[in-house]
């Protein structure tokens, strides 16, 4: 896990909101490295015990739609540093630039093998890479695209202190919206 001092931070996120949150993260490094270890250990075993059902579903996917088995997107994670996060592909070829950056209910870009893949919510398994590459976590706050992150208020960049996270509270929380 990469730890930086505050004058190493962006100077976005060099606010008196986010040094509130950077003061309590600092003092819990060693629970920090701890958890990574735990990501990095996690996220490959199951990378390895899932590798069938990648292959499954990536026949599955092909079989329905064109296009490629994996949807990569530009997010960002700890730091500000832009990464392509990884999904299965649940949509037509270039649906972002047929329709908005938000999927809505009955969405007529979501492919019929991806309106199941997004119900058991396996869309994401593809994110264990990104979890093994160090770019995001099992838990933390759900990566965002940078038209959103440029709008955040001074304490939101303090989400940008820890990597990105496939869950969180919230995602649990609003599964369900729409």
């Amino acid at each position: 896990m990469e730890w930086k001092q505050w004058d190493e931070l962006p100077e976005i996120m060099k606010n008196e909101e986010v040094k509130k949150y950077f003061q309590i993260l600092e003092k819990k490094k060693g629970q920090l490295i701890l958890k990574r270890l735990f990501d990095i250990t996690l996220s490959f075993l199951l990378c390895v015990i899932l590798s069938p059902v990648f292959l499954i579903i990536g026949m599955w996917i092909k079989a329905d739609s064109k296009g490629s088995v994996f949807y990569r997107q530009e997010r960002i994670t700890q730091y500000g540093k832009v990464f392509k996060i990884y999904k299965f592909r649940t949509m037509v070829t270039d649906a972002d630039k047929i329709g908005s950056l938000v999927t809505t209910k009955g969405d007529a870009r979501v492919t019929r093998v991806g309106e199941k893949i997004r119900k058991c919510r396996i869309d994401e398994i593809p994110q264990l890479i990104n979890i093994l590459k160090g770019e995001m976590s099992f838990v933390g706050t759900r990566p965002e695209v940078k038209k959103y992150v440029n709008a955040y208020t001074e304490e939101m960049y303090a989400t940008l202190l820890l990597p990105a996270g496939v869950t969180s509270l919230a995602s649990i929380k609003f599964k369900d919206e729409d």
